[in-house]
């Protein structure tokens, strides 16, 4: 496994850690509260397995870095049993709005080019701000990191820097839609706008926005529809053993190395 680099107390979780929190702290009430928004039975998830932390059940092995996309469910307990067998790294859902997901499931095209398709509706505009993003005057560069393979290390410096960023996004997504929320992704933050407007944008209006904030940090195929997937909130993220947990705007310095809510309780013990 590839040794990554994270501020105090972060690590990839170990497969019966991963079991122990889906089995025991995952709230399925808070997803589906979460999704309301949308018709979660025409939502599809995802999951990667093992991709970064390299740590998978053995009979996952040949698709361990892929997303296997889980879009024929009958809901967030069917999906539940999915996570527990596959007991990934990560779990994601789409962002596309479809009218009808059966005809995914059948499409040859398998979710690619949606956006001329008459079952798309939309896709949920987000913001991925990934602190190993930032430039750091002791860790140089994202480009620099890679090349010493460290590609998603990051330290509270980029962390903080990042969570400026993405407070800073989030006011001016305010002032542009009605529905804007903040969530901890785990590693850096996502800002979601839940907003009919926003998820009517073209592909072209998202490439414009994203260059707009190529600066911040973001992960700019997420905010130009390119990336579909996003991590699901109340998830874990098992690359640093952090729950993915939305914000309110008395978050604004919200640290993952001691507050109560990221931790899962496998490293409380």
């Amino acid at each position: 496994m590839r040794r990554y680099k994270f501020p105090r107390g972060m690590r990839p979780s170990l497969l019966e850690e991963r079991e122990e929190f889906y089995k025991n702290e995952f709230d399925l009430k808070l997803c589906e509260e979460w999704l309301s928004w949308r018709d979660i039975m025409n939502t599809a998830f995802a999951v990667i397995v093992g991709r970064h932390t390299d740590i998978y059940p053995p009979e996952y092995e040949r698709v361990k870095k892929k997303a296997l996309i889980i879009d024929e469910h009958s809901g967030m307990k069917d999906v539940l049993e999915y996570i527990l067998q596959y007991l990934p790294e990560g779990v994601y859902y789409d962002r596309n709005v479809y009218k009808d997901l059966k005809k995914c499931v059948s499409c040859p095209k398998a979710y690619k080019d949606c956006w001329d398709c008459e079952n798309f509706l939309g896709q949920e505009l987000a913001f991925d701000v990934d602190p190993e993003n930032i430039p750091c005057p002791y860790h140089g560069t994202v480009k620099e990191k890679m090349e010493r393979h460290q590609g998603l290390s990051f330290c509270m410096i980029e962390f903080r820097k990042a969570r400026k960023y993405a407070w800073r996004i989030y006011e001016d997504m305010k002032e542009e839609f009605k529905e804007v929320r903040m969530v901890y992704s785990g590693r850096g933050f996502h800002v979601h706008v839940i907003d009919e407007k926003a998820m009517r944008m073209s592909k072209k209006e998202r490439e414009e926005l994203a260059k707009v904030y190529s600066s911040y940090g973001i992960d700019e195929w997420v905010t130009n529809g390119e990336m579909r997937l996003i991590r699901l909130p109340y998830s874990l993220n098992g690359l640093v053993s952090r729950v993915c947990i939305p914000l309110s705007e008395e978050d604004r310095r919200f640290d993952p190395r001691y507050d109560e809510r990221a931790i899962p309780k496998f490293l409380k013990k």
